[in-house]
């Protein structure tokens, strides 16, 4: 049985000349209207809560990475309110090591008394207490001059065996620098004995890099001066860039050839020719 199409069209007004929407044909437009404004609000309250949720992981991430910090010394303490400045930044935590439990108490080499912890004791290893801590006789040295003045090298302070102890200072000429070491001459010293074996031997060193000092001090004057004076020497002489003229001398004929030839007196140029 063959099926025909039917194209049904709304009647035009008389009135007005355009179509008119049936109810049926309104109702649907109408809903789906309302179906497309739930969607793109639902969409839209949808990012806003992906949005929301990414910004609070993020923040949440920022205050636990701050609350924790690494104290440098194998642990990561959980920081507080108390532990910040007033602008807000982590003020640096010293947490200081309490005295050591011993056996025996310590005796002061200077006086002979008793005692629980210093200065020298606690950095160097020297049994004096901060009583008898005398700043000319236990000065300190930075690494610099201990290496100067007893010709000493970096393994010699800082490897061999027993390694010398030092404290550390900011650098009084630029605080950007590097902190610096600070030794205890008399174990410094000590060291170098153990190195050069006598003081006389650390003079001779001594001596025997300054003669070399010298002497390379010398040379670099030297080479200097020679480069000076190739400097004006070269730029007293003054180079002949033009043409060269040839100056022929006398005429000579030769009967074998039957040609004409002269010479140039500075170039020795031989010019050869024939005349009609």
């Amino acid at each position: 049985m063959e099926r025909r199409h039917v194209c049904m069209f709304p009647a035009e007004s008389s009135t007005s000349g355009t179509s008119e929407l049936t109810l049926e044909q309104a109702d649907r437009i109408t809903r789906n209207r309302e179906k497309a404004i739930a969607l793109k609000k639902r969409k839209v309250s949808k990012r806003a809560f992906i949005q929301k949720n990414a910004m609070r992981e993020k923040a949440l991430a920022d205050q636990q990475k701050a609350e924790l910090f690494d104290t440098e010394a194998g642990f990561i303490l959980e920081s507080s309110t108390a532990d910040k400045t007033p602008n807000g930044k982590r003020a640096k935590v010293i947490i200081p090591t309490g005295p050591v439990m011993r056996e025996e108490a310590l005796i002061c080499e200077e006086c002979g008394k008793q005692f629980d912890d210093s200065f020298l004791y606690k950095h160097f290893g020297l049994a004096v207490c901060n009583g008898c801590k005398d700043d000319d006789k236990h000065a300190l040295i930075t690494k610099t001059e201990a290496k100067k003045e007893f010709i000493l090298q970096d393994s010699h302070l800082d490897s061999k065996e027993p390694v010398l102890g030092f404290v550390l200072r900011r650098n009084p000429h630029n605080s950007r620098w590097g902190d610096m070491k600070l030794y205890l001459r008399l174990q410094v010293e000590a060291r170098a004995m153990e190195v050069w074996k006598s003081k006389e031997k650390i003079e001779e060193e001594k001596e025997l890099r300054e003669e070399n000092r010298q002497v390379l001090k010398q040379k670099k004057f030297h080479k200097k001066i020679k480069e000076l004076r190739m400097h004006v020497r070269s730029s007293l002489y003054k180079k002949d860039t033009g043409l060269h003229q040839h100056e022929y001398g006398t005429e000579s004929y030769s009967e074998a050839t039957d040609e004409y030839s002269k010479t140039c007196k500075s170039c020795e140029y031989t010019l050869t020719y024939e005349k009609m």
